[in-house]
C-alpha cells in the first residue's frame, strides 16, 4: 500500500500572507511541517513526502530544508485541490493521501500515525480525519480564543461508528446541561478538528470536481462539500496533552499565542 504525505503551503494567504514562512522560535512553520511529516514516513514502508505551493519562495524554502516540491497554479481554492494538482504531475498515484496543511505545525504526531494505521487496516475508507475530545480546561480556552479570532478552530459531531456527522467553526454541540456534567466527567462532549483529512486518491479526485457545497461557503469549510454530497468521514479519536496547541496558525494572533504557549511548556517544540 502506498501512502503519500502531501503538505500545501500557500504563501498568498489573505489573513496571513507568508504564512509558512513565518518562525516560530527560529524554526519556519513550513520546517517544522515537513519535520512531522519526515517523522511519521519514516516508520512505515511506502510513505513518502512532498510539499506544494504555488510561490517561488515557498519552493526554495522547501529545497533548503531538504523536501521535494511541486509547483501548483496560483487558482487552486483549497488545499485539497492543490494536493490533486501535484498528483496530476506524478506518474504513480499513491493508494492514499494525506493532506497536512502547512500552516499546522502543531499537530499531534500520533494524528499522523492513526491516519496511517486506519488506511492501513481498511482500504475501503473514503476519507479519514482525526478529532479530539476536548477537557473543560481546553474547552474554556478554544472558547476564549473564539472572542479574538472566531473563525479560528474547528468542532465535530461523530456517530457511534466514529463517522463525522458535522463540522462548525461554531462549538457544537450545545451544552444545556454543562454543570452537571463538568461535575460528572473530566471531558466535555465536544470534540475538535484538527484540519488534517487523508483520502483514498479516488476520492480525492471526486471530491475535487464538486461544486463548493452551500454550507462549505456559509462555514469556509471544505470538509462540509464531502458530507453535504454523501461522502464518508471516518474519524479516528486521539488523545493530546491537556493545554496542546490544537489548531492550525490562520492569523497573526494565532502565532502570538503559540509562541506564548511554547514559552509556557503548552506545545510541542
Amino acid at each position: 500500500m502506498s501512502i503519500t504525505i502531501a503538505i500545501p503551503a500557500r504563501y498568498e494567504s489573505s489573513r496571513f500572507p507568508g504564512k509558512p514562512l513565518a518562525k516560530i522560535k527560529g524554526k519556519t512553520m513550513l520546517e517544522r511541517v515537513v519535520t512531522l511529516a519526515k517523522n511519521a514516513a519514516q516508520k512505515y514502508e511506502n510513505v513518502s513526502v512532498f510539499v506544494t505551493t504555488e510561490d517561488k519562495r515557498i519552493a526554495n524554502h522547501a529545497e533548503e530544508i531538504g523536501v521535494a516540491c511541486i509547483m501548483t497554479p496560483e487558482n487552486c481554492k483549497t488545499g485539497s485541490d492543490r494536493v490533486l494538482a501535484a498528483l496530476n504531475q506524478i506518474t504513480d498515484w499513491p493508494e492514499f493521501v494525506l493532506n497536512l496543511q502547512g500552516d499546522a505545525p502543531f499537530t499531534p504526531p500520533n494524528a499522523l500515525d492513526a491516519m496511517i494505521k486506519a488506511f492501513q487496516n481498511n482500504s475501503n475508507l473514503e476519507i479519514v480525519t482525526p478529532v479530539h475530545q476536548l477537557n473543560w480546561e481546553d474547552l474554556d480556552r478554544l472558547r476564549e480564543n473564539k472572542k479574538i479570532t472566531p473563525f479560528s478552530g474547528t468542532t465535530a459531531i461523530i456517530n457511534k461508528d466514529g463517522e463525522a456527522l458535522w463540522f462548525s467553526k461554531h462549538i457544537i454541540p450545545a451544552i444545556r446541561n454543562e454543570d452537571e456534567l463538568r461535575q460528572n466527567s473530566q471531558l466535555s462532549p465536544v470534540y475538535q478538528h484538527m484540519g488534517l483529512y487523508g483520502f483514498r486518491s479516488d476520492i480525492l479526485e471526486r471530491f475535487s470536481k464538486l461544486p463548493q457545497g452551500h454550507y462549505e461557503h456559509l462555514e469556509g469549510l471544505e470538509q462540509l462539500r464531502m458530507l453535504e454530497n454523501g461522502i464518508k468521514i471516518q474519524a479516528v479519536k486521539i488523545e493530546i496533552d491537556k493545554g496542546l496547541i490544537q489548531s492550525g496558525i490562520d492569523t497573526p494572533e494565532d502565532l502570538i499565542r503559540a509562541e506564548a504557549a511554547m514559552l509556557s511548556g503548552n506545545s510541542e517544540q
